[in-house]
């Protein structure tokens, strides 16, 4: 799963063959952490500690909050999609926040782990309005 272009550090991808922010599974967010020049929308993603609160503005106008379970640095040649990408409860929904991490290698100009913050939905707030399920960006 490859996120959104590094023209656009600002802007978190959804996958959308999964499930949506709040709906039962694993939703998959993808950011940046940084550009050549500055900090990218997931800078700060290591930095969140189990029990802090992540909010989902969805397109149908409500907010899903998830509770971090869990922040992980998982290398590139230990990478198990199934693991990272995977429902842990069948049941319930959660949400995979992912970017990249680790050490930074100059010479492939990429980062050596990715962090993976792990997340289960815990309330929605607001409305709901009459439009199409999806997501339109992580807080």
């Amino acid at each position: 799963m490859k996120p959104p272009s590094v023209s656009r550090p600002g802007t978190v991808g959804w996958y959308r063959a999964g499930p949506e922010p709040g709906s039962p599974g694993a939703a998959l967010l993808v950011g940046h952490l940084d550009t050549k020049s500055k900090p990218a929308v997931f800078h700060g993603l290591s930095d969140l500690k189990r029990g802090e609160r992540v909010r989902v503005a969805r397109s149908d106008g409500t907010t899903a909050e998830f509770t971090v379970e869990d922040v992980e640095v998982v290398p590139e040649k230990h990478f198990d999609a199934r693991r990272v990408y995977g429902s842990r409860s069948h049941d319930r929904a959660e949400l995979r926040l992912i970017t990249c991490g680790g050490k930074f290698n100059r010479s492939t100009r990429t980062y050596t782990a990715n962090v993976v913050v792990s997340a289960y939905l815990t309330g929605t707030t607001g409305s709901a309005h009459n439009v199409s399920a999806g997501s339109s960006g992580a807080h």
